[in-house]
């Protein structure tokens, strides 16, 4: 059973995440390059894919947050907060770029959170074999997203291809680990469920 003192932190998490209050522990791998020459169009696709990564980052921090608040063992709960503790730097790297680009975050971001960590909550209760198992899809498939993302981007948006080449290397770090603690195989209907949700959130996002 959740302490109340974990409760308040999460609530806390939960506010500073939907608010953009965190702050990087890792400057931007953006820092440093100049910027390319884009035209409106190019920014405002670019703005729009940066919008959808963070929102991405925003469900990672409620997914760890609530896989962490029902883990049974103590080191998968401790590999849990360390993820999230990468993943802050994303969240705001992903809305420093937004911000340079000129577009905005979604609108939907406590939406988003919530669902987010009633997910990872659900997950983490059916045991840590599972939870872990779903973080290492999750992380399969946003790796395969910014693959994505990085074939649209073009060559001279150097910026926001740094950023997102990072992030994908976090992602790949954070499934070996979720993969090297023991995770289960998720069955194809949960992979496919995951996809179809995946790509609602990202369909939406990059609009509002």
């Amino acid at each position: 059973m959740p302490s109340i003192d974990s409760l308040i932190v999460n609530f806390d998490r939960a506010l500073r995440t939907v608010a953009g209050a965190h702050r990087g522990a890792r400057p931007s791998p953006a820092a440093g390059i100049a910027e390319g020459s884009l035209d409106e169009s190019a920014r405002a696709d670019a703005a729009a894919l940066m919008r959808v990564n963070h929102v991405g980052e925003v469900c990672a921090q409620a997914l760890y947050q609530g896989q962490a608040l029902t883990a049974r063992e103590p080191v998968n709960r401790q590999a849990l907060a360390q993820a999230a503790i990468e993943e802050q730097d994303h969240l705001v790297w992903s809305a420093q770029r937004i911000e340079e680009l000129g577009g905005r975050a979604s609108l939907l971001n406590p939406l988003w959170y919530a669902g987010s960590f009633a997910l990872g909550a659900v997950a983490g209760a059916l045991g840590d074999r599972w939870s872990l198992a779903f973080l290492a899809e999750t992380e399969h498939q946003v790796e395969e997203h910014l693959a994505g993302h990085l074939r649209r981007l073009p060559s001279t948006d150097r910026k926001t291809r740094a950023v997102v080449e990072a992030m994908r290397a976090d992602e790949a770090k954070h499934r070996d680990s979720a993969l090297a603690l023991g995770a289960a195989e998720l069955p194809v209907a949960a992979i496919v469920g995951m996809r179809v949700l995946a790509k609602v959130m990202t369909t939406v996002s990059s609009r509002v």
